[in-house]
């Protein structure tokens, strides 16, 4: 028996059919390829698909599965793995490099807006272990990921839970990997940003005005001729060993990225206030600071280095944070991987793989600073001036009163989260032939994710109360905390922030802490399939040409969380933390079996060339006490051999992950324009509720319109955390489509697909919860506002807003895929090829029974990020006579609108002009590979060729924890830093 005709029909005789998969890819030059769509005589290989583990043509499927080259993946000049996804119409990021407030040093990715823990992440076929420790980071980080190493990405739409296990509920993405590699290759790029400042919607020009009054704060940008670089060298080294039995591959890649500071951006260079139009705003914690006297209500600041007081006024003193947040984050990446096989007998293969992989990242917001501390002001304070003694009102000794202090730590510098992330995965496994027609595959995989973190430059609120608390030292005479007379804090250094230049290096020492976190992820996954085609054996129908194919499989998998906090974390120390961060561990256990056929029913018949049926069911049983069942089932019916319909429906689960299971309970921050019961920002508008609706939030009568209430940074507290008790989310997922070839040189594709998702796992949103109780009287006891009625000022002051099963998700729309080639005879060949998305509904329920709202093409701190009806993508690539192959792109992503203006009472609020719409865009990029030689390939390439400024919003609308943004707009949807500009070259010996 030739080894060729040896591992034709088994599971895992995936190499011959994926090389001639790439070769023709490659010949067509498509940016997209349907693996169910094309069809060519020389691929007669049966192949494991994403979506299924019986071996198969790899035209057959009843759900669509998208698949990108590495040709393409060169042709988009993406240096990172998320680059590679962020721009499919399915596709959205809920982590990445351009998130600084709430980075988690990920990159995550998800389907059809459901968030990335509902898209099953494979390499290989196997399931990524989780990606971090740390509060939203949970699910598979693409950084593990290597670019260069990708040999193709399948994307399959729809549920696959009865076949991979639990998350997979919006579809499954699966990285090949270039793991068998003959010879050396060496793989350099290199790409940064190009951007010429536009003034949108005359930002430049309100900058401009406010820098008359506060030029420390607010600066116009400049033109940029280049940052942001990313660099990155990689080298691929193979060889076949054991007479050509075996094959080792290794690989190692260095990379490097700078940081882009929003302060290079006109329209992110100032924090933009929400109105009929755009002004710059900030934060009441400023510099040099704002000082309410809580007995009159007066703000007052520091006028001069004497000590002498002037008014605070919000129209020119509010902080400026935006300049200090990072648009990119810098980071620095290592990885190693190495792969091999062995043919230690003509039926049997042993194989392995090892990976490291290293990213460290540093995350940069605004200075820290006292975010509402209410300190003692004493008559008897050296550091008070005459004046500060008048204002406040201490006449005589003995004197004293409180005073709520917002400033901002301006000669401490930006907070900076530094995040190092260290991955270890190993894989080994036994795969052959039990006997004749029966094959096996038997694999252990063993993954550990290492967190180190340092929290850098935030303030100490312990200590920032101690050196705030001065008396004279009647040893020497100076100044003193009264901390170091009673020995409770002999560390103690005075904080005198009562005139300009007060600040000593001293006081900074001391009131700078560092926070720690260590932690780890492990996973462990065993799991063995046994696969056979049962036509060799008879069992087939009369009818059809090709027999029942069917799979049996069991798996166990273990998972391990562990993180590990300081003490200043885990006391909510740190002033800008906004709550603590407790330290967290859980671990669970889950046995499965699983068993999938399918079975042809007619195959070459009239008006039946292929009627086939499917099937799959999955038994899961976890430690934690829960047993689900998922199950799926597809048709594919070709009347023609050109015209294939195919459908598919399956029954999901996304079991609770260890995250959402033992979450410490602690604060977090959401956005929101004004306390409905408090002011405007501006103080130019009073209340939006009623007094009687702010009683059933617990405010007092007398609080009822006080500017405390507001917040001029627009962020609020709310209480999150695990629970032990949630059940998994259910899913019914449904796909039906054509696959079209009516000629030669022309496929199309068309599903419609549905995902409706019951029990969802998540918080309720804290806005919905304070919606409700104004509203309706309702979840009032979520409601929490502290002894001056806040729901901001550091202390109880929140709304509980825990893990849950909460209402549901129903997500429905169509893609349209379509690739053309047109020859030109001695001029080569064009491909155009088309890749569309339409998200026709996505309703959301937050809470059971409260009704539904419908977010596509909407954006809000209820829908969350952009969700444009309509995506595309369309490229035309030129393969000419002369190695040379030129590209040119046009992506398209559809407006979207501010969710108050959808009509849905349940997102009714008063809408801005500023935040209205984010009108559509549309991007060209272009990029050219030349084959020099065998052995040299170039590339180059501008994406957002006419330099595109993205849609502008107010940071409010832009926040980052509900709907992802940074910087007044949406990094994870739209080109956000100008043009992209990339070289490449790729040397092979």
């Amino acid at each position: 028996m030739s080894k060729k005709k040896e591992w034709r029909g088994t599971a895992f005789a995936k190499k011959p059919a994926v090389i001639a998969t790439e070769i023709a890819l490659a010949m067509m030059a498509s940016q997209y390829a349907y693996a169910q769509a094309v069809q060519t005589a020389e691929r007669v290989e049966r192949v494991e698909v994403t979506g299924t583990r019986i071996p198969q043509l790899s035209v057959e499927g009843p759900a669509p599965v998208t698949v990108i080259s590495t040709e393409n993946i060169k042709i988009d000049g993406a240096s990172k793995v998320e680059d590679i996804l962020r721009n499919l119409p399915q596709a959205t990021m809920d982590q990445g490099t351009y998130q600084s407030n709430g980075a988690t040093g990920t990159a995550l990715i998800g389907l059809r807006g459901l968030g990335a823990n509902r898209t099953l992440v494979l390499v290989d076929g196997r399931r990524m272990p989780p990606g971090s420790p740390t509060q939203g980071g949970y699910p598979a980080d693409l950084n593990q990921i290597p670019t260069p190493l990708v040999q193709r990405v399948e994307l399959l739409t729809g549920g696959a839970s009865a076949v991979y296990g639990s998350d997979a509920v919006a579809g499954v993405i699966n990285f090949i990997m270039n793991d068998k590699f003959e010879g050396l290759q060496i793989d350099v790029n290199h790409s940064f940003y190009n951007h010429g400042q536009q003034n949108p919607n005359g930002i430049a020009d309100i900058i401009r005005g406010r820098s008359v009054t506060n030029p420390r704060s607010f600066v116009v940008p400049g033109n940029v001729t280049s940052d942001g670089d990313i660099t990155g060298i990689s080298m691929l080294l193979g060889g076949n060993f054991a007479n050509g039995r075996g094959n080792a591959t290794l690989f190692a890649q260095y990379k490097v990225e700078d940081p882009v500071l929003q302060a290079t951006r006109d329209f992110s260079a100032c924090a933009l206030n929400p109105g009929d139009s755009f002004t710059c705003g900030g934060s009441a914690t400023s510099f040099p600071g704002r000082f309410r006297n809580l007995n009159t209500g007066a703000n007052l600041t520091v006028a001069d280095a004497a000590g002498n007081t002037r008014p605070f006024s919000n129209a020119t003193d509010l902080f400026n944070f935006g300049p200090y947040n990072y648009f990119q984050r810098p980071a620095e990446k290592y990885a190693f991987n190495a792969f091999a096989h062995l043919d230690v007998t003509p039926t049997s293969r042993v194989y392995t793989e090892l990976g490291f992989h290293q990213d460290h990242t540093l995350s940069q917001i605004a200075p820290s600073g006292m975010f509402g501390l209410i300190a003692p002001a004493r008559f008897d304070n050296p550091l008070l001036s005459a004046d500060w003694r008048t204002q406040l009102g201490l006449a005589a000794p003995g004197d004293s009163t409180n005073v709520l202090i917002t400033r901002r730590n301006l000669e401490g510098g930006g907070r900076q989260d530094d995040i190092r992330h260290t991955s270890y995965r190993m894989v080994f496994g036994l795969k052959g032939d039990i006997f004749q027609h029966w094959n096996y595959d038997l694999f252990a995989q063993t993954s550990k994710v290492v967190l180190q973190r340092v929290y850098r430059n935030d303030f100490s609120i312990t200590r920032s109360t101690r050196a705030m608390d001065v008396r004279t030292d009647p040893a020497t005479g100076l100044p003193v905390c009264q901390s170091v007379l009673d020995g409770s804090d002999l560390a103690c250094v005075p904080y005198n922030i009562w005139r300009l230049g007060g600040v000593t290096g001293a006081a900074l020492d001391y009131l700078q802490i560092p926070l720690f976190a260590n932690g780890l992820m492990q996973q462990q996954v065993q799991g063995g399939t046994v696969t056979s085609d049962l036509g060799n054996y008879g069992f087939k129908l009369p009818t059809a040409r090709n027999g029942i194919g069917v799979v049996v499989g069991l798996e166990r998998r273990k998972e391990r969380m562990d993180l590990q906090t300081d003490t200043n974390f885990a006391s909510g120390d740190g002033f800008g933390q906004g709550g603590p961060n407790i330290g967290r561990a859980g671990k669970v256990t889950l046995n499965e079996w699983y068993t999938e056929a399918k079975v042809p029913l007619i195959e070459g018949r009239r008006f039946a060339d292929l009627l086939s049926v499917s099937g799959s069911y999955r038994h899961s049983n976890y430690s934690t006490g829960i047993t689900t069942k998922t199950q799926g089932v597809g048709v594919e019916w070709a009347p023609v051999r050109n015209y294939r319909f195919r459908g598919s429906y399956q029954r999901a689960i996304r079991a609770a992950n260890l995250e959402e299971l033992f979450l410490a309970q602690g604060t977090n921050l959401f956005g929101m324009n004004q306390d409905p019961c408090g002011p405007n920002s501006a103080g130019t508008a009073g209340p939006t509720a009623t007094l009687a609706q702010c009683l059933n939030t617990g405010l007092p009568a007398a609080l009822y319109g006080n500017t405390l209430l507001t917040n001029p940074a627009g962020q609020y507290t709310f209480l999150q955390g695990g629970n032990p008790a949630l059940r998994p989310e259910i899913a019914d997922t449904y796909t039906a489509g054509l696959v079209f070839t009516p000629t030669q040189n022309l496929t199309g594709t068309i599903d419609w697909w549905s995902i409706k998702i019951q029990d969802v796992i998540t918080n309720a949103p804290p806005l919905t919860i304070l919606t409700q109780c104004l509203t309706a009287g309702q979840q009032c006891a979520r409601v929490r506002r502290d002894a001056l009625g806040t729901l901001w000022l550091p202390g109880i002051g929140q709304i509980v807003a825990l893990n849950d099963n909460l209402g549901g998700y129903w997500v429905t729309g169509i893609d349209l895929a379509a690739n053309y080639l047109q020859r030109l005879g001695s001029y080569g060949s064009v491909n155009f090829n088309f890749n569309g998305t339409l998200t026709d509904k996505w309703e959301k329920e937050p809470l059971k029974g409260l009704g539904k709202f419908d977010c596509a093409g909407f954006v809000g701190s209820q829908c969350g990020a952009p969700l444009p009806k309509w995506r595309h993508k369309a490229r035309a690539t030129w393969t000419t006579p002369w190695n040379l192959d030129l590209a040119l792109t046009w992506r398209y992503i559809g407006k979207s609108q501010q969710e108050t203006l959808s009509g849905n009472s349940l997102l009714s609020a008063p809408t801005d002009q500023t935040d209205r719409e984010l009108p559509t865009r549309n991007y060209i990029d272009i990029a050219a590979v030349w084959t020099v030689d065998k052995s040299l390939t170039v590339r180059a390439g501008v994406n957002n060729v006419f330099d595109k400024d993205p849609p502008i919003v107010s940071n409010v609308l832009a926040d980052p924890q509900l709907t992802l943004g940074n910087g007044n707009t949406f990094p994870n949807t739209y080109d956000v830093l100008g043009r992209t500009i990339f070289v490449g070259a790729t040397l092979k010996w």
